[in-house]
């Protein structure tokens, strides 16, 4: 919104500082605030099934989580691979 600083006319006449919209600005504005509040009021709309509860996610998930019925094999450990030590330069 432009703010017009005051002025006086060609014929004397003092204009007081004021703001005035853009043209265009005050349809855009509304077709703005229109769209707004219907995103809103459909957003929170209440959806639940019949017996009045609003939905929830059921977990899938069965705790402790074991993959197969054999026990767990340990990770091999890492073996070196050269025998003799390894000089380096100082």
């Amino acid at each position: 919104m432009p703010r017009v600083r005051s002025y006086v006319r060609s014929d004397g006449t003092p204009v007081r500082a004021h703001s005035r919209w853009a043209p265009g600005a005050r349809r855009e504005t509304m077709i703005f605030s229109v769209v707004a509040l219907a995103v809103i009021g459909l957003g929170n709309s209440n959806i639940s099934i019949g017996d009045g509860k609003t939905p929830r996610p059921q977990t899938t998930v069965e705790y402790p989580i074991r993959f197969g019925d054999a026990p767990m094999a340990r990770a091999p450990q890492p073996r070196p691979t050269v025998s003799y030590p390894i000089r380096w330069e100082r």
